[in-house]
Formats: structure tokens, C-alpha cells, sequence
């Protein structure tokens, strides 16, 4: 299979008479990530305060753990993939997952002051986090037809950001009603994520939608999803140019951390900040997956890293309101135009057999790319200051966003109609 059709590299296909109503796998789909984010957003808003102006970690600290966090879920990403096209159980897999992270807000509830307790509760709710993502972006790509899967991925998107803009909101009014008590947020959050799972239960189809392959049985010698993955050469580009700008990607709890010693705020402003990328990427998420699925993923997603190149720069200057405004809503922008069409632009070149292992691959090698951008930042940070570490960021995405353009060139020529259809 190829990423390429009708003399674009980067736009599927068009099948007359397409269905373009949202599925309802899509949309229970978003409900449940709408829940759980409301959850996790409401940890990782206070987290960096936690763990940076509470346990006093340096800059390096925080960075090492925050890309450990996201980048030591490869191995499960993968096994989850794996587990979830083997029998076809995605739903079974993707659950498994949501619960886990459930779990691991008790564990911070239970963890009082411990460093180490709170380290592992987080570490359960990033493996429930890899468990769970690949499984689901697979149902919500083999649920409705290939050439308005952008749209069906910018609708879940925007729901689960709904579930973004709420968390924080959620953390500071329990901290604001509580006098700063950590423990309330945690178990709120905890009761929350087990909404988001009873959710999953009760409305999410166990079968993918009338779009997907036919629900047949995977021969035992069938090569596994990763293999046949890894030697299409369109995924691969695919691949190559996400690992690549990952790298340069520092993370968002350090732009927050820069504005807020630039403009001097109170730490509890620190958990609203948040909001602005949430409630940009809440209003372009839809736009930006209709504006991919015709003009071309590749160019959506490569725009969405110039926003944030945008970013980057505008810390270097002065800080001061307006900049606050164009930071965030930058990379509500860069969020946007990347999340859910990299989802959408891989998608066409995996077998259906095999999505969920594809893209398990795919969110793999991005998240080790991104625990390099992360540790990378926090050392460079330690080492030479805020504002250089800033301008090598800055010059490591511009270089990775030439390098990207190569990696998934524009004139790329279409493929044969006849082309078989990867196994």
C-alpha cells in the first residue's frame, strides 16, 4: 500500500458516495479520551509544580523524568499493538490500558510524599497510556472510509482536547477549594478515569466498523504487523520524519516553565496556562483534519512543526502578555495540524490486520525521539542557561524541518493502480 493517489504523495484516494457522517466508534471513542484526559490533565497540571517547586528537582531532573515517562512505554506500545491485531482485540487491549492509568492515580494517592511511590504511579499511568493508544487509533482508522479518516481523527482529537482544557480547570478549582491539598486532586482524577473506563465498556463496539477488512482470522504464519510495517518504504518516510522532529520537540511543561519565570507569575497561575494550547487545538482539530484530507497530510504536518518553530522563537524575545498569547496558541496550532494527521497519514499504508502494530511503531519511535528532545533541553538548560538551550532548540527543529521535507518529498510519483495491497 502507498500513501500516495492521484498524483499527490500526501492525499488519499476519493471513493464516490463516501459516508460523511462522523462513525459512532469515532465518537464513543472520543467520550472515553474526553473523560480520561479530564483525569490525566488534572495530574499533569500540577505535576510540574510537584515535583520542580515542591521535591525541588533541577531542570535536567525534571527533564530526564518527564521523556523517561514518555519514552519507557516503547516496549509496551509494541506489545499492546502486537496483542491487539493478533486476535483482534483492540477494544480488550485499549481498555486494559485506561484502566491501568486509572489505577496509577490511587497509587499517587497512596504514595504521600514518597518520591519514589509517586515515580512509579506515574510510570503505570504512561504504560497504561502505551498500552492503550495504538489499539485505539486503530479503531478509530478501520471504523470509517480512508479519504475522511483526517476528519475522524481531528473529531476524536477535539473531544479528548475538551477533556485537556477541563483537567486543569478541574485541578485548580479543587486546589483553590481545598487550600493546595494534592490528595483531592488525586482522587478525583482516580474516580474520574474510572468514568472513562465504565464508558469504554458500555458503548465502544468490540469489531471495528463496516469500513475495516472482514473480520477473518490471521493465518500463524502471517509475518507479524511490525515487519510488515517497517518495509513499506511510505511508512517508513512516515517514520523517519516523525523520529526526526520529535527530537527537536522539548515539551510542553518547559515552554510553561519558561513563560512563567518570564512574566514572574504565582505558581498557581502555573495549571492554567494549559488552557490556551487545549482551547486553540479544541477549535482547529475538526478544520485542520478537513483541511488535511484535502490539501495533503504532509504539508499539514509539517506546518504544525513551523508553528512551533514559531513558538520557540517568540520565547526568545522579551516575555510579556502578547508573547504569553502567541506561545500558546502556536502550539495549540502545532498540535492541531500534527496529532491526529500523523495518525491519518500513516494509516493508508498499513494493512488493516496490522494497524495497530503499525502505529504502535510509529508512536514509538516518536516518543524515544521525544525522550531525547526532553533530556536533551533539560541537560542544555542545566549546562548553558535557559536562553541558549532555547536558541540550539530553536536551530535543531529548523534543521529537522529541512530534513523532514526531504524525507517525505511533495513530487513523490503515485502508485499503480493495480498495486497489491500489503498482507
Amino acid at each position: 500500500m502507498y500513501l500516495a493517489a492521484n498524483g499527490r504523495p500526501d492525499a488519499p484516494p476519493r471513493t464516490p458516495g463516501a459516508r460523511r457522517r462522523v462513525p459512532a466508534t469515532v465518537l464513543a471513542l472520543g467520550a472515553v479520551s474526553l473523560v480520561t484526559d479530564v483525569s490525566s490533565e488534572m495530574v499533569t497540571a500540577v505535576l510540574p509544580l510537584y515535583l520542580v517547586l515542591g521535591l525541588g528537582l533541577t531542570p535536567l531532573q525534571f527533564g530526564f523524568l518527564d521523556g523517561m515517562f514518555n519514552g519507557a512505554t516503547a516496549l509496551v506500545r509494541l506489545l499492546g499493538g502486537r496483542l491487539a491485531d493478533r486476535r483482534g482485540h483492540h477494544k480488550r487491549v485499549a481498555g486494559a490500558g485506561y484502566l491501568l492509568s486509572a489505577l496509577s492515580r490511587l497509587g499517587l494517592l497512596l504514595a504521600g510524599g514518597a518520591t519514589g511511590a509517586i515515580a512509579a504511579a506515574l510510570a503505570a499511568d504512561r504504560l497504561g497510556k502505551g498500552i492503550r493508544t495504538a489499539p485505539r487509533d486503530a479503531l478509530i482508522s478501520l471504523s470509517g472510509p480512508t479519504e475522511t479518516l483526517g476528519r475522524s481523527f481531528g473529531v476524536h482529537r477535539a473531544m479528548d482536547t475538551t477533556g485537556a482544557l477541563l483537567g486543569p480547570l478541574a485541578a485548580f478549582a479543587v486546589l483553590w477549594a481545598t487550600a493546595d491539598a494534592y490528595d483531592a486532586v488525586f482522587a478525583v482524577s482516580f474516580c474520574t478515569g474510572l468514568l472513562g473506563v465504565l464508558l469504554l465498556v458500555v458503548y465502544v463496539p468490540a469489531a471495528p466498523g463496516p469500513a475495516s477488512a472482514p473480520p477473518t482470522p490471521i493465518a500463524p504464519r502471517a509475518a507479524p504487523p511490525r515487519p510488515s510495517a517497517l518495509r513499506d518504504p511510505a511508512f517508513r518516510r512516515v517514520l523517519y520524519a516523525s523520529a526526526v522532529l520529535g527530537a527537536t520537540t522539548i515539551g510542553d511543561s518547559f515552554l510553561y516553565l519558561l513563560l512563567l519565570r518570564g512574566l514572574d507569575l504565582p505558581p498557581a497561575l502555573f495549571t492554567l496556562l494549559p488552557l490556551g494550547p487545549a482551547a486553540v487545538y479544541l477549535l482547529l482539530a475538526v478544520p485542520a483534519g478537513r483541511i488535511a484530507d484535502r490539501t495533503g497530510r504532509r504539508t499539514a504536518f509539517l506546518t504544525g512543526h513551523a508553528a512551533l518553530l514559531g513558538a520557540y522563537l517568540l520565547l526568545l524575545a522579551p516575555v510579556s502578555p502578547p508573547t504569553v498569547v502567541g506561545v500558546l496558541a502556536l502550539l495549540g496550532v502545532f498540535y492541531a495540524a500534527t496529532d491526529g494527521v500523523l495518525m491519518a497519514l500513516a494509516a493508508p499504508a498499513l494493512p488493516a490486520a496490522g494497524r495497530a502494530g503499525g502505529f504502535a511503531v510509529l508512536q514509538t519511535g516518536q516518543a524515544l525521539a521525544r525522550l531525547l528532545g526532553a533530556a536533551g533541553f533539560g541537560a542544555a538548560w542545566t549546562l548553558w542557561g535557559a536562553r541558549p538551550a532555547l536558541w540550539a532548540a530553536a536551530l535543531a527543529l529548523a534543521g529537522a524541518l529541512a530534513a523532514a521535507s526531504r524525507l517525505m518529498p511533495a513530487d513523490a510519483p503515485a502508485p499503480s493502480p493495480t498495486a497489491p495491497e500489503a498482507p
